[in-house]
């Protein structure tokens, strides 16, 4: 699903675009998820299993999101350069096709601006926009708890817990929260 442009002011005053993505923003996207990983234990992905994705497979990744009626990824530039993105997916099946997931992620140096909160709202939009769906979901690390008390100012709340989900390099376990919004829907 392509996502036309959106602007919008950061905290600091400068300008941010957010957009679908395109084949031009391939390599940037590789060494935006390389980055990302890097900066924070509280990503699924850790840097040394980046080499996975390659120009070939994100080209692939872009087309299918792009094409698809059920998934959208959001890219946020500022200044020219890709500092976040949020994904939204949702199953086509009919018993989950009223749950939506989403995942943010945001270079460190662009935290406190704002560009998770529009993410996830132009995440929700689009949940919104589909009839089927009743709710939003995402999961967060134990220990984030930035991200906790974002989705939680944001409506989100926590349905479960998976306990020592998550091992780190140093062998230390974490639990998996997930949350949920629930989109609001006149009832018939």
């Amino acid at each position: 699903m392509i996502i036309d442009i959106i602007e919008y002011q950061l905290k600091d005053g400068r300008t941010a675009r957010i957009r679908s993505p395109k084949d031009e923003d391939i390599q940037e996207m590789l060494d935006f998820l390389y980055v990302s990983a890097g900066e924070t234990d509280f990503l699924m992905r850790c840097p040394e299993e980046c080499g996975r994705y390659t120009t070939e497979s994100e080209k692939q990744r872009f087309d299918r999101v792009n094409k698809a009626d059920n998934e959208t990824i959001l890219l946020c530039f500022v200044d020219g350069k890709l500092v976040g993105s949020g994904q939204i997916m949702w199953s086509k099946r009919i018993k989950t096709r009223h749950r939506a997931s989403i995942s943010v992620t945001v270079l460190r140096q662009f935290w406190s601006q704002g560009i998770a909160v529009k993410l996830i709202q132009e995440l929700i939009k689009i949940a919104e926009k589909n009839p089927d769906i009743l709710q939003i979901e995402l999961e967060f690390i134990e220990g984030n708890t930035r991200a906790r008390a974002l989705y939680e100012k944001m409506g989100f709340r926590i349905t479960g817990e998976k306990p020592n989900a998550i091992r780190l390099k140093d062998g230390t376990l974490l639990k998996e929260y997930s949350m949920m919004w629930e989109i609001q829907r006149q009832m018939i």
